[in-house]
C-alpha cells in the first residue's frame, strides 16, 4: 500500500476497530439470543457518499448488502446528530424483513450502520421466516423511518413496531442495542477526527477505497480471459415442487469482471426470491476470497465488477414477492454458482461446494412455565467443500453466514426446549482425493406445543464435488411424535406436539479430486 507516514494502514485498522467495537456493544447490550449468542449482526462505516469504508468481521451476506440500505436512508433523510433511521424493506436495500438496519450520521460527515437479525418481526409464523407467498405475510415491512430524532426515541414508530411482534420487550431491547452500537461508532469516529483532522481522515478513507480497487484489478488480471458458465438449483421454492435455477456467466476481460445471471428462473411463488443487494453481497464475497492479501473489505472491491440481474427474476425480485429465504438460502446458491464458474478458470484454486444451506429453524409459542410468549431463530452449520490442498472442515458455517451457535445452556434456560443430540454427521462429506467436511445432526425435544418452520435446501441433491470428487450427502429433516418418525419437507411449517423430537441432519461438503486407488 502506498505509504504516507504509514497513514492508510493506520487508518484501516482504526476504522475496522470501530466497526468491531460497535459489534461488541451490540452483542453485549442486546436482549435476544440471536444477537448476543449467535452474533447474527454486522457493523460498518460509510463515507459522505454512502460508500463502505470498513466492515467488522461479521456476516458476509449483510456486509455486502448494507450499502444499498444506507443509500436509501440517505436519499430519504438529511440525518443530523442524534438521528437514527431504520429500514428493513427488501425493495429499499434490505434483504429480508427480520434484518433491521440502523443508520446514523456523525459530526464529521461519515455514517455508521449496523444490521441485526431480529428473532421476530411479526408475520404469519413465529420467527418471521415463514412459508409465505407474498411479502405482506412475512412481517412488518419498514421503509426508511426515524427511530431516534435528536437523541430521543420516536415513540410512535417504536410503538408501531412493538404492536406487531410477538416478543415486544425483546424487540425493544434489541432495537435500543442497535442505537447504542451506532452511538459508540459516532464517538470513536469523532475521536479520530479530533486527533488527526477531518482532511487527513477523509483523505485516508479515499486512499483505502482506491487501494482495494487496485488490488482487485490485479487479482482479476490473474484470471484467464473468457466466459465461464455454471448453473445449480434450489430444491424448490416451498410452494411448488419445481427446481429453481440459478445460472451465471462470469466474464473476465483484463482487469474487469462481469457477473451475469441471465438464464436464472423468474421470481417464484415461495420465499426464496432474492434481490440485487443479496447478489452484490455474494459476488463481493466470492471475488474477495480470490485475493490472497489482507485487502480492506470496502466499496473499492466492487468498482471493477459489473453485476447483471434480470428484472423480476429469482435474483432480482420485485413486489410483492416473498423474500424470507432469499437472504439465507438463495444467497448460498448464488455463491455456489459464482464459485462453480470461477472453478472453470481456476481449477486448483476453488473448493467444491459447501453445504449450500443455512438450515433455518424458527419456532415459537406459549411457555406455560414462564408465562410468556417465545420466539426463536437459528441457522445450523454443515460441511465445507474440499479443495485441492485440504479436506473440508466439518460442522462449520460457510460462505454467506458466519454466525455462532447458541450455547446449549443458554438455549435451554431461555426456551422450553431440550437439546437431545448435537453431533457431527459422520461420513456425510463427499469422497475424493480430498474429502468434503461432514454436516451436523441436531435433535431438539419440544417441551411445549410449538409452531415450527424450517427453510432448508440441499435435501434432494447434495453439494457438488469438483475435479472428480463426489457430492456431499443431502440433508434430511425428521420429526418423531407419538412413537412415529416422519420425513419432513425441506421447507415446511408444522405444529410440533409436546414431547416430540425434531432431527435436522445437515449436508456434507463436496469432495475434491478422484479418490486415489489403494496400492
Amino acid at each position: 500500500m502506498p505509504n504516507n507516514r504509514g497513514d492508510p494502514e493506520v487508518f484501516r485498522n482504526l476504522f475496522v476497530s470501530i466497526a468491531e467495537e460497535m459489534g461488541a456493544v451490540l452483542r453485549r447490550t442486546a436482549f435476544s439470543a440471536n444477537i448476543k449468542e449467535r452474533r447474527d449482526y454486522s457493523c460498518a462505516i460509510y463515507d459522505a457518499d454512502g460508500q463502505t469504508i470498513a466492515m467488522g468481521d461479521h456476516m458476509p451476506v449483510n456486509l455486502g448488502a448494507m450499502p444499498l440500505s444506507v443509500r436509501h436512508v440517505l436519499d430519504t433523510f438529511k440525518l443530523r446528530r442524534g438521528d437514527v433511521a431504520i429500514v428493513n424493506d427488501p425493495f429499499r436495500g434490505g434483504t429480508h424483513l427480520p434484518d433491521l438496519t440502523a443508520v446514523s450520521a456523525t459530526q464529521s460527515g461519515f455514517y455508521v450502520a449496523n444490521r441485526a437479525h431480529h428473532a421476530d418481526i411479526g408475520g404469519m409464523s413465529p420467527g418471521s421466516m415463514p412459508l409465505a407467498r407474498e411479502i405482506y405475510q412475512e412481517g412488518l415491512r419498514i421503509p426508511p423511518v426515524l427511530l431516534m430524532r435528536e437523541g430521543k426515541v420516536v415513540d410512535d414508530v417504536m410503538n408501531l413496531i412493538l404492536a406487531n411482534v410477538r416478543t415486544p420487550d425483546e424487540r425493544r431491547g434489541d432495537l435500543l442495542a442497535q442505537v447504542m452500537a451506532n452511538r459508540r461508532g459516532e464517538e470513536r469516529l469523532s475521536e479520530i477526527v479530533s486527533r488527526y483532522g477531518i482532511s487527513r481522515t477523509k483523505k485516508n478513507a479515499a486512499a483505502l477505497l482506491n487501494y482495494s480497487e487496485r488490488v482487485t484489478r490485479d487479482m482479476l488480471r490473474s484470471i484467464p480471459n473468457g466466459e465461464y458458465h455454471f448453473e445449480d438449483f434450489l430444491d424448490n421454492d416451498g410452494v411448488t415442487p419445481d427446481l429453481v435455477c440459478i445460472a451465471v456467466c462470469v466474464r473476465i476481460k483484463g482487469d474487469r469482471a462481469e457477473v451475469d445471471f441471465t438464464g436464472s428462473s423468474p421470481q417464484v411463488a415461495g420465499s426464496v426470491n432474492a434481490n440485487y443487494a443479496i447478489v452484490v453481497a455474494a459476488a463481493m464475497y466470492c471475488f474477495r476470497c480470490l485475493i490472497r492479501t489482507d485487502v480492506p473489505y470496502n466499496a473499492g472491491l466492487l468498482r471493477p465488477i459489473k453485476i447483471i440481474v434480470p428484472p423480476r427474476s429469482v435474483v432480482n425480485a420485485g413486489p410483492p414477492a416473498a423474500m424470507a429465504a432469499g437472504n439465507v438460502e438463495t444467497s448460498q446458491r448464488i455463491t455456489d454458482v459464482i464459485l462453480g464458474a470461477l472453478a472453470k478458470a481456476l481449477p486448483d484454486s476453488i473448493p467444491a461446494a459447501s453445504s449450500g444451506t443455512m438450515n433455518n429453524l424458527s419456532f415459537g409459542g406459549w411457555d406455560s412455565l414462564r408465562k410468556r410468549s417465545f420466539s426463536y431463530y437459528e441457522t445450523i452449520a454443515g460441511g465445507m467443500g474440499a479443495s485441492a490442498k485440504n479436506n473440508g472442515q466439518s460442522a462449520v458455517h460457510t460462505h454467506m453466514t458466519n454466525s455462532w451457535n447458541t450455547p446449549i445452556e443458554a438455549f435451554e434456560h431461555e426456551y422450553p426446549v431440550q437439546v437431545r443430540g448435537y453431533r457431527i454427521r459422520s461420513d456425510s462429506g463427499g469422497a475424493g482425493n480430498r474429502k468434503g467436511g461432514d454436516g451436523i445432526v441436531r435433535e431438539l425435544k419440544f417441551l411445549e406445543e410449538t409452531d415450527v418452520t424450517i427453510l432448508s435446501d440441499r435435501r434432494e441433491r447434495g453439494p457438488y464435488g469438483l475435479n472428480g470428487g463426489a457430492s456431499g450427502k443431502p440433508g434430511t429433516n425428521e420429526l418423531t411424535a407419538n412413537g412415529k418418525t416422519s420425513r419432513l419437507a425441506a421447507k415446511t411449517r408444522f405444529t410440533a406436539p409436546r414431547g416430540s423430537v425434531l432431527r435436522i441432519s445437515t449436508p456434507g461438503g463436496g469432495g475434491f479430486g478422484k479418490t486415489k486407488a489403494l496400492k
